[in-house]
């Protein structure tokens, strides 16, 4: 009885300090959005219990760029997918918009104390230090190792194929790329040979398989609930209930996160060891700072690596943060140079296609931390026809950033910008340059951009290209009766899976054959 008379409390305490806001500050009750069918769930169901950018697409078409709609207990919150309003939030005061912090607690027991959980000066420092790991020349440099991994792949493919009676088969291609992709990412990060493609059954392998959809795939009402609801605890709190909890998918984070820890601090060990008698490597994490207890006290406080070696005591990378970086990074002359794949016209739009019509993080979350007025780039009509050239936003707004509606935005891509078509990028259709600037790689929002754009586009772009060059070189692909049950599995990043075999985690099965050669022997 306690626990009820307290939880009643407490959604009073939540209605009452709504109302204050919204009659004492900034309002944002005017802008256009759908009708909320719940004061408990506002369209919250509808938002993340659908497929991945289902709502998005359909309240931008109804809506346009800048949409209010309800969260729970009738918070007003923003979809945002306009150019000039992202541009500000993420480009121009990126850390005026910090990630949501509820969302910031299952990012720190899932990845510790990383670039992807920092903030303010903390992840100017972790950035400026893991940098010089993921420029251009770094990048372009591993085009050789990418490659062999996909050829591995292709190897591997080429065995089954060559071994069935249809001389095809029927292969899960996710779950193959990310035993691949798992390889490539260990050796040119940390030149550590997983083993991915050959023993499906490693460790590592087996804790990274639909992780994602363990841990955030169909949340229940009172999974979005605790969530919302979470962002009033305090972090401490907040902090020790993701150590502590029996939920499911809080246990499958920790354990991820736990065995990943666990290798990445066996790396930097190793790595510190291997620097020091000079069998160093280009791999990323030889370009970062490794600073052990032990390698500490043996070495006087000397930096084994070049980018933290060079970096002020107070800005370098602490043992923690490293291995956080190991963690994160080992879940992602007859060769082309990346000039050849660059010049691969055709391959190159279908790839910026895939990027745009598929962004794998569709959505991302940001809060106002103060007041503020948001730039708009197309005018907005509210609710009582007035017409607003910008908007103000109160502090504390809740800020969903549709990466999928803005990549679909017909402005910039089109009017067939909801068909995929790799001919826009070769035909200029595709309004790449503009004065709106946001997305780091084709102006696309799918590597976001500013202070927070993933630090490692260039480098996925090129094993993308690696990747692509060699399958489609080499086979053939071809749809399966079971192409018509695939989803857009909304689990924080987009994945595929199967209608009615949704427990059986990511798939995507396509019949795959050796392609026959050309008269060129190719």
């Amino acid at each position: 009885m306690d626990r009820v008379f307290g939880a009643v409390g407490f959604l009073i305490l939540v209605i009452v300090y709504r109302a204050y806001r919204r009659y004492t500050g900034i309002s944002l009750a005017d802008v256009p959005g759908p009708d909320s069918p719940s004061f408990m769930m506002g369209m919250s169901q509808e938002l993340y219990q659908g497929l991945a950018a289902e709502a998005d697409f359909k309240w931008q078409a109804q809506y346009g760029n800048v949409i209010r709609f309800k969260g729970p207990f009738n918070e007003d919150q923003l979809m945002i997918s306009d150019p000039a309003a992202l541009q500000y939030i993420f480009v121009k005061l990126g850390y005026r918009f910090p990630k949501q912090r509820e969302r910031l607690a299952i990012a720190k027991v899932l990845n510790g104390k990383g670039v992807t959980w920092a903030a303010g000066e903390d992840h100017k420092r972790q950035r400026k230090v893991l940098s010089p790991g993921f420029g251009a020349p770094e990048s372009k440099a591993f085009l050789p190792l990418f490659q062999g991994c996909a050829e591995s792949l292709s190897n591997k493919w080429m065995d089954i194929i060559t071994n069935s009676k249809e001389q095809s088969a029927v292969l899960n291609i996710p779950a193959w790329l990310s035993r691949a992709t798992l390889d490539a990412i260990g050796q040119a990060a940390f030149d550590v040979r997983f083993g991915s493609i050959d023993n499906k059954e490693s460790a590592l392998a087996r804790a990274y398989s639909n992780m994602m959809n363990d841990i955030f795939g169909s949340p229940s009402n009172g999974q979005i609930l605790f969530r919302e609801i979470s962002k009033y605890i305090p972090d401490r709190i907040l902090q020790c209930l993701t150590e502590t909890s029996n939920n499911p998918r809080i246990q499958r984070a920790r354990e991820v996160a736990s065995l990943a820890t666990s290798l990445a601090k066996q790396m930097v060990t190793d790595k510190a060891e291997m620097l020091l008698e000079g069998k160093g490597s280009r791999d990323v994490f030889s370009l970062l700072g490794v600073c052990t207890p032990s390698f500490r006290s043996s070495t006087s406080n000397r930096s084994t690596v070049k980018a933290n070696m060079d970096t002020d005591a107070k800005e370098k990378l602490t043992e923690e943060e490293l291995e956080t970086e190991a963690a994160i990074h080992a879940r992602g002359d007859a060769e082309f140079t990346v000039t050849d794949l660059d010049d691969m016209t055709y391959a190159t739009a279908f790839m910026k296609e895939v990027l745009r019509f598929h962004p794998v993080v569709y959505q991302v979350y940001r809060c106002a931390d103060q007041d503020d007025v948001l730039p708009l780039s197309q005018p907005i009509t509210t609710r009582f026809g007035k017409v607003i050239y910008e908007l103000p936003v109160p502090k504390g707004t809740r800020i969903v950033a549709s990466l999928a509606a803005y990549n679909r935005n017909k402005d910039l891509w089109g009017d067939d910008a909801h068909v995929f078509n790799p001919e826009r990028w070769i035909n200029g259709a595709a309004n790449e340059k503009k004065a709106t600037s946001i997305g780091v790689y084709s102006n696309l929002m799918t590597f976001l951009g500013g202070v927070r754009a993933c630090i490692g586009w260039r480098f996925a772009v090129i094993e993308i290209q690696a990747f692509l060059t060699e399958v489609v070189g080499k086979f053939e692909f071809a749809l399966t009766d079971q192409s018509g049950r695939v989803r857009r599995e909304a689990s924080v990043v987009m994945t595929p899976t199967l209608e009615g075999e949704i427990e059986k985690g990511v798939q995507l099965p396509l019949r795959v054959s050796v392609a026959p050669l050309t008269e060129n022997g190719y």
